[in-house]
């Protein structure tokens, strides 16, 4: 698969593409890694900013500007130079800035229901003109979506083409019914690339360039690798940080992991966490009495609400599924292509009870914190099943509260404390069984 503007190119692309997987080619080191004295947590937010603040730049050069899913592959618009923002981003920004409820009536005002999406909803209002001081983004020229991530995903981005009559590329990855990805699944998606691209050369004049591919592709596996690696530092006993950290972090690896500085700040990160255990410091400054696992995307409108009973009992989140979930890794067309086919909720039930199983493994887990996501049903439609599963083959506790990424209306704290004593309460009468050396 060539990816190129014209047949000429193909071959090369195909050479170029191996380069792909040199994370560290001297196409993005040397001579870009400046020295900074910044904490790696400023670094990462003023790249965030920087992604914003050179969308508004571009719009008033009267240059297209993209709304993009989280999970259409970043490196097609950034190898053609295009400016996107990221609704999903936005839209956790607001909320967690709580902003979330007055969009999402904004939307059910315009008819949207309540029962969708609270990111979609938020996105919606914004594309109707609704401020969103907390996140401003300038309007879309152009809307890149793909469907790895839900199918409300599709409805949402046809109806802000349709209300801003503009072009929606848009990539289909089907749900993957088998643990391995078929190479007619690859064939069939590696069609909507180049279609894609194709596309956006046609639309916006552009010319597609295959070594510029291959060195955004090398930027966005350090990326993915650095990320990758700031994660694996929560299996430290204890943990030199709490996976709400990572959460923290995540804007940077939807919005810029095609980009070098984020790459060098995410390396800085890791390396602030490896400094952390050998001085034996972290950013969890409680005891760490239990080690859980929180399935799902956080209510960002409530993190204080959602740390303050962890706090208290001292249960530290040492594993997270959202924030490792984006740490895309290939070495080829191939390889990426995979890569995308592998979002969470595009995969089937096995190899994501797996996935998970052997985080909590890896990191030591005593038990999990499901989050059943009233925005997010793909994610938390089959988390019964796993629960069944996590239970009987880790040996672990498992409990579940309601809630939302973003409106809101429907987390209650009280509830969620609740919850979370139980989950304690649980823990400590397994770690008692395990002590008197009775069978789980």
């Amino acid at each position: 698969m060539g990816f190129s503007g014209d047949s000429d190119s193909n071959a090369k692309a195909q050479a170029d593409a191996g380069a792909m997987v040199g994370a560290n080619t001297s196409a993005i080191d040397g001579a870009n890694d400046d020295v900074t004295t910044k904490p790696a947590k400023v670094v990462l937010r003023e790249i965030v900013d920087a992604v914003y603040e050179q969308a508004w730049d571009a719009k008033k050069r009267g240059e297209p500007v993209g709304w993009s899913s989280s999970k259409f592959p970043a490196e097609i618009a950034e190898a053609l130079g295009l400016a996107v923002v990221y609704p999903e981003n936005q839209a956790a920004a607001v909320a967690a800035k709580h902003g979330g409820r007055r969009l999402c009536e904004y939307a059910e005002a315009l008819g949207y229901s309540n029962d969708i999406c609270a990111y979609a909803r938020i996105s919606l209002a914004v594309s109707d003109g609704a401020p969103a001081e907390e996140r401003p983004v300038p309007p879309p020229d152009f809307l890149l979506c793909c469907n790895n991530i839900c199918n409300c995903m599709t409805k949402w981005y046809e109806n802000i083409a349709r209300r801003h009559d503009i072009p929606l590329i848009m990539i289909d990855v089907p749900y993957n019914n088998t643990v391995d990805i078929p190479a007619s699944r690859v064939a069939y998606v590696s069609a909507q690339f180049e279609a894609a691209i194709k596309k956006l050369e046609t639309l916006f004049g552009r010319v597609w360039d295959p070594a510029r591919f291959a060195e955004v592709c090398a930027n966005a596996n350090r990326t993915a690798s650095a990320w990758l690696r700031a994660c694996g530092y929560c299996a430290m006993k204890p943990s030199p940080l709490s996976g709400f950290d990572l959460f923290n972090h995540m804007a940077d690896v939807v919005t810029a992991r095609c980009k070098p500085e984020t790459s060098r700040a995410l390396e800085q990160l890791a390396d602030e966490y490896e400094q952390a255990v050998k001085e034996g410091v972290s950013t969890w400054r409680r005891d760490e009495t239990w080690r859980i696992m929180f399935e799902g995307i956080p209510c960002w409108p409530e993190l204080q609400a959602l740390l303050r009973p962890l706090k208290e009992h001292g249960a530290n989140t040492v594993a997270v599924v959202y924030a490792p979930a984006f740490g895309f890794q290939y070495g080829d067309m191939d390889g990426m292509i995979r890569a995308y086919c592998r979002a969470p909720n595009s995969v089937c039930i096995e190899a994501g009870t797996e996935w998970r199983a052997a985080l909590c493994r890896e990191n030591s887990v005593d038990g999990i914190l499901v989050h059943y996501n009233r925005s997010c049903k793909p994610w938390s439609g089959y988390m019964l099943e796993m629960e069944r599963r996590w239970r009987k083959e880790l040996g672990i506790p498992v409990v579940g509260f309601d809630g939302d990424q973003a409106d809101p209306r429907n987390f209650a704290e009280e509830q969620y404390r609740t919850r979370v004593e139980g989950l304690v309460e649980l823990m400590r009468a397994n770690s008692v069984t395990r002590e008197n050396g009775a069978p789980l």
